[in-house]
């Protein structure tokens, strides 16, 4: 008798903390899908889309022009490269690289130097 006591007793916690926690799911997405809150999120996104469209052609905008420099640059004879340049690079100057301006002052040449392999050695 006592088993079906502790059998039923548990049986109906689990029930019941089963339907709690069921129901305040449903509520919670019910909140969540209230035409207010879907209307809110919908314009922020909307928002987020638009600011990033902006950025983007911004950007754009700022590649086509760093390009038609660096074309107009070649037209008239006014591209060299850096190795060929026998005065350092003065503020008037324009440093493109990969089709972008770099400022003067904030360019760092490294070189890939490869090393040979040496033979390992066997044990």
């Amino acid at each position: 008798m006592i088993k079906r006591l502790v059998w039923f007793v548990g049986g109906t916690v689990a029930g019941v903390t089963g339907t709690l926690v069921a129901g305040r799911r449903v509520k919670k997405r019910v909140r969540t899908l209230a035409p207010v809150r879907v209307a809110q999120e919908t314009s922020s996104r909307l928002r987020h889309r638009v600011a990033d469209l902006g950025d983007a052609i911004v950007e754009g905008r700022q590649a086509m022009h760093d390009r038609e420099a660096e074309l107009r640059a070649r037209v008239e004879g006014r591209v060299s490269a850096l190795s060929e340049v026998d005065r350092p690079i003065s503020d008037r100057d324009a440093l493109l690289v990969d089709g972008e301006s770099i400022e003067p002052g904030r360019v760092v040449v490294l070189r890939d130097v490869v090393e040979p392999r040496r033979p390992r050695r066997r044990r």
